[in-house]
């Protein structure tokens, strides 16, 4: 079986994805399937994280997005066009079954990429995913699930996206201010 394999998808809708995710973790879970990267687009929607308290959603009636209850961690996030989306479904039983680890080596691969096209990522103190300072701006979120050790969602990188989704529809991962 080879080491792994990547996945470039394009523009796919959430529930599709995360329908693909499920399907290939269960192939990895069961062994018949390498390590599988998913690299895609995701049209306008607002995922809700296992955290996520429904006064953090302001999204006017009539708006054209979808909402999705998930089974990942955090709290609510947008995806829509302009931001990669990264779902790595990896079986940590291979990379160490260590989940702090496994999201700040996410966080350290969006960093060492952002820093090759002169973007200055950085963490910050007590919160997940990347940051650009000056003001504090998120600019990746990182969710993830984990079952019998194989990983499904994953990271959302803000590439050229419109930032007004995150102020005005959500409060982004549940702080004020950070889009």
């Amino acid at each position: 079986m080879p080491e792994g394999q990547v996945m470039q998808l394009g523009l796919v809708p959430y529930r599709e994805a995360w329908e693909l995710q499920r399907s290939l973790a269960a192939a990895v879970t069961a062994g018949t399937l390498p390590d599988t990267i998913v690299l895609l687009e995701h049209p306008p929607v607002i995922t809700m994280g296992r955290r996520t308290d429904e006064g953090e959603l302001h999204v006017p009636d009539g708006t054209d997005v979808e909402l999705v209850e998930t089974d990942r961690g955090g709290k609510s996030t947008f995806h829509g066009p302009g931001q990669l989306v990264c779902y790595p479904i990896l079986d940590l039983n291979r990379h160490g079954r260590d989940v702090k680890r496994y999201c700040r080596d996410l966080e350290e691969a969006l960093i060492l990429t952002l820093a090759k096209f002169g973007v200055e990522g950085e963490r910050l103190d007590g919160l997940t995913g990347v940051w650009l300072m000056r003001p504090p701006r998120k600019i990746a979120s990182i969710g993830i699930h984990i079952s019998r050790w194989v990983t499904t969602h994953g990271y959302a990188l803000n590439v050229d996206l419109d930032p007004a989704p995150f102020t005005q529809w959500i409060t982004a991962c549940g702080l004020e201010d950070v889009a």
